[in-house]
């Protein structure tokens, strides 16, 4: 009985293993279409969105929005004006503040661009029931604690990568292939 009792914990690791290497790995291939198909990275795109939603903004304030470091919004700015997406102008308002914009370009790459990886992800996730969506917290909560991953600032993009890194948009991805053996 104790030998059917350990293949099953060892087949039960093994599949929660397997399914952690897929989230991972769907995280990393969208975030890779996203660079070859649009040539734009998750943290471009989350900014542009919010430029789009919001009008402009300053570095500090979109910085804000959406959830990264204002050196990493600086780095994301800097590229994207670099390709004619955004422009960066004084403030209307006070002259010493810089307010970000979308272009013509940067508007229209925006509306071919696909949505982020967690825009699908919340809505389906709004669609479970309320006890799934605590279930999953749980788990998720529990999961990242098991791996001392509990303490580590994390941004709420489902993107691979050091998101707290000034050039994070451009850091490599490092996802495991799934099938590597575990």
């Amino acid at each position: 009985m104790r030998a059917n009792d350990e293949t099953g914990a060892e087949g039960r690791e093994r599949s929660i293993v397997e399914s952690l290497r897929r989230i991972i790995r769907a995280v990393d291939l969208h975030s890779r279409r996203l660079t070859d198909g649009h040539g734009l990275t998750a943290p471009q795109l989350a900014a542009m969105q919010e430029l789009h939603r919001s009008g402009s903004l300053s570095p500090g304030d979109l910085a804000r929005r959406i959830h990264l470091s204002p050196a990493t919004v600086t780095g994301i700015l800097s590229r994207l004006e670099a390709r004619g997406m955004i422009t960066r102008a004084p403030s209307s308002l006070d002259r010493r503040r810089v307010a970000a914009g979308l272009t013509k370009l940067g508007t229209e790459t925006l509306e071919e661009a696909p949505s982020l990886l967690q825009d699908r992800f919340r809505r389906a996730l709004a669609g479970l029931q309320e006890w799934e969506q605590h279930q999953l917290l749980a788990s998720l909560q529990r999961i990242a604690s098991m791996m001392n991953a509990d303490e580590l600032d994390a941004s709420p993009h489902l993107v691979t990568g050091d998101m707290a890194a000034p050039d994070a948009e451009n850091t490599p991805a490092t996802a495991p292939n799934p099938t590597d053996a575990t």
